[in-house]
């Protein structure tokens, strides 16, 4: 067996050409011979560090769905209000058409396939919307907890719409007017 920080570095090694795999050839195109190609090692040593391809995927999902303390979300730490939750969902970074965007619209294709997979998507967006409803419950400390919900849902769901819609009809009027939609939304707190 490996020394800790030798498996740890080359888990990290592979899940970063799982990543880069994914982006270029699909989740069909990526297979470990093609993983471990692009992480430099065999097919053998892809094995010993992280299974078979099934419990790879898995735990690139679960790197990828997961902000940098290994919690299961898709808002990163630094976003600590309800307004900069709306800044980050809304901006360039997450609504950008990237290899990011194709790798996350694999494992939702993948999801319906495999449990595992959804059970890390799943879990992933309802700590985003639990996290949106919290973030909301802080910036409307009088509002109704349901309607919290009801406004992280609709933020959660506009803001993925909008992304996926990106991938065929960029638009960044669109964004704004969902963002706007969203504004609209919150107002009814």
């Amino acid at each position: 067996m490996a020394r800790p920080s030798v498996a740890a570095e080359r888990r990290d090694q592979i899940i970063e050409a799982t990543l880069q795999t994914l982006a270029e050839h699909g989740i069909a195109g990526a297979s470990l011979d093609r993983i471990a190609e692009t992480a430099g090692m065999s097919r053998g040593h892809v094995r010993h560090f992280v299974g078979n391809r099934d419990q790879l995927l898995a735990e690139t999902a679960r790197h990828v769905f997961s902000d940098e303390g290994g919690q299961p979300t898709i808002l990163p730490r630094t976003v600590t209000t309800f307004r900069g939750a709306l800044d980050f969902l809304f901006g360039e970074e997450f609504t950008r058409s990237d290899a990011e965007n194709a790798i996350v619209l694999g494992f939702v294709e993948l999801s319906r396939k495999q449990p595992v997979i959804a059970e890390i998507l799943s879990d992933a967006y309802a700590c985003t919307r639990q996290r949106l409803s919290d973030l909301a419950a802080e910036a409307f400390p009088e509002a109704n907890p349901d309607r919290l919900a009801t406004i992280a849902d609709g933020t959660l769901s506009a803001a993925l719409g909008n992304v996926f819609m990106g991938d065929f009809d960029p638009d960044a009027e669109r964004t704004l007017r969902v963002r706007e939609a969203i504004e609209v939304l919150v107002k009814t707190v």
